[in-house]
């Protein structure tokens, strides 16, 4: 938690042009950190929101495997306007969206529950604002309404889609017909006042009971510096702070990691590799240092038996230094598959899914794993869970793994929407090499693709959409189409050229990691890991 002076302190660490003053609180999520930005020279109800309403989303996403998208913002509105007092905190008090649905049409509720991360009602601006505004009045009626328990009904309706069950049909199936629901909650945000839960405080925070310390100079650029690099991604900030912060005291783990995993973002490996020892020697317990200077080694895609077993070792380390780190449970599930240890490696995927439910990746990962064992009816049923919720990549991903299972043990899948064509057609191969756009004479991102042995070039004329699989080692953080997908298997959209340019126009780029297929027999033992 960064707590900031003022307005303009608030601009300086966020990088901001200018000071925002209707702003007190932001939540920058992430895989490996999060980080809250506060400012404490005001407490006005409402202005630490925007913090709020990610953090929840955080809480969410850790703890569901899948919320359709009006229930995970709904829920996010709900706990965002959340104020604290003295002796008591307010938690659903109305929202200032409130307003909106008196003034607009409501949304279908047959729409609304529809709505994904695709769709014109999350994007188009003249529709995002009743979504928001409709998502949050739903959720809070469905907590405070007539018949609804306080809750109770929506906490059912939470474990019946845990379960797996249809959402529309759940719905309905709780909380009534649809257009009976409608009625009433047409009526329910038309009223003048609503309710809210107010709880009171634990006994008083004595503040002398808490140590507290000035940071050195190091330490504070340390900070800001991490801050930079996870939080904000602006790169040149760090590197002055981490550089700053390392001739102030050149032992400082927390700047040499942060230092590496900036090296490591602009495709500086050997660089990144160095500042994770580094940091390493300052401070062994550094996991993500290990973790990434591991992953960057030989060891991580050597078949030799002794590789073999200091990755494994290192993952252990890893989770010794946390328990909860996710991805290194897939890395074991990994290197298990390929030992042909399916037991191990599925009981690892299983640990994975278990700390972070909601990345389909990890639950495609698992259900390989259980198509490898011989087990397709459960793998067909979580290809089609993941493909009846999920969109792009990971939707792809999973009719991909839907069509390797027999027909026999799998269920039809939900159809979706077509994506319009648009002449776009597509290809796989493997990605032989890359060029950024910042790199480029022509300043567009080209990327090489190996097919069939013959190699395509593929430049963009505009943007281009790019997604990838969550069981990638370095995931959402660190992330770049530039840097560090050399080798991998991808799917390319794209349209053909006019026979003019010297490259097909780039379109869509998709990147996988495949689990590998055993190969060998090895005895099934239960997973070290469990």
């Amino acid at each position: 938690v960064l707590a900031t002076r003022n307005a303009a302190t608030m601009a300086e660490v966020m990088s901001w042009p200018k000071a925002n003053g209707t702003i007190l609180g932001l939540f920058e999520p992430g895989w490996e950190k999060q980080f809250a930005v506060v400012r404490i020279d005001a407490d006005s109800p409402g202005f630490y929101h925007p913090a709020f309403h990610e953090y929840v989303h955080t809480l969410i996403h850790a703890n569901f495997h899948w919320l359709p998208l009006w229930l995970d913002e709904g829920l996010a509105e709900f706990y965002g306007t959340a104020e604290f007092k003295q002796n008591s905190a307010l938690i659903g008090e109305p929202s200032q969206r409130k307003f909106i649905l008196k003034r607009e049409q409501l949304i279908d509720l047959k729409t609304l529950l529809s709505v994904n991360q695709a769709s014109p009602y999350y994007h188009d601006s003249g529709k995002v604002a009743i979504f928001y505004a409709e998502a949050w009045g739903l959720t809070h009626y469905l907590t405070f309404g007539e018949g609804m328990g306080r809750g109770q009904k929506l906490s059912q309706f939470y474990a019946s889609l845990e379960a797996g069950a249809d959402q529309e049909e759940a719905f309905k199936q709780i909380f009534g017909p649809l257009d009976q629901v409608q009625v009433a909650l047409a009526d329910y945000v038309g009223k003048g006042k609503m309710q809210a839960w107010e709880f009171n405080n634990p006994p008083h925070i004595i503040e002398h009971d808490f140590a507290v310390r000035k940071l050195t100079p190091a330490e504070t650029e340390a900070e800001l510096g991490a801050f930079s690099v996870w939080g904000t991604h602006n790169f040149k900030d760090a590197s002055k702070m981490l550089t700053e912060a390392i001739q102030d005291d050149p032992k400082s783990a927390t700047a040499h990691e942060a230092l590496g995993f900036l090296n490591f973002d602009e495709g500086k490996d050997d660089e990144a590799l160095r500042e994770f020892k580094l940091a390493l020697e300052s401070d062994n317990g550094r996991y993500l240092s290990l973790f990434a200077e591991t992953m960057l080694s030989v060891q991580a895609h050597s078949d030799h038996p002794e590789d073999r077993a200091a990755l494994e070792n290192a993952m252990f380390r890893v989770l010794q230094g946390n328990s909860q780190f996710a991805p290194a449970y897939v890395q074991l599930a990994l290197l298990y598959a390929r030992e042909g240890n399916l037991k191990s490696a599925t009981g690892a995927a299983n640990m994975a899914v278990k700390l972070q439910p909601s990345r389909a990746g990890y639950e495609l990962l698992k259900a390989n794993l259980l198509l490898q064992g011989g087990r397709a009816k459960e793998a067909g049923s979580i290809a089609k869970y993941v493909a009846d919720r999920w969109q792009g990549p990971d939707r792809d991903e999973a009719v991909d793994l839907w069509n390797k299972v027999p027909d026999d043990q799998r269920t039809a899948l939900k159809e979706e929407t077509a994506k319009e064509a648009n002449g776009v057609q597509k290809i796989d191969g493997i990605v032989k090499s890359t060029v950024c756009a910042a790199d480029s004479p022509e300043h567009k991102y080209t990327v090489t693709l190996n097919h069939d042995g013959k190699d395509v070039v593929f430049r963009t004329s505009k943007g281009f959409e790019v997604g990838f699989s969550d069981m990638l080692w370095y995931g959402r953080d660190h992330f770049s189409a530039c840097h560090h997908i050399e080798g991998m298997r991808a799917i390319i959209g794209y349209r053909p050229g006019d026979g003019k340019a010297p490259a097909a126009d780039l379109v869509e780029l998709e990147l996988r990691v495949d689990v590998p297929v055993p190969e060998r027999s090895a005895p099934q033992q239960q997973a070290t890991s469990n």
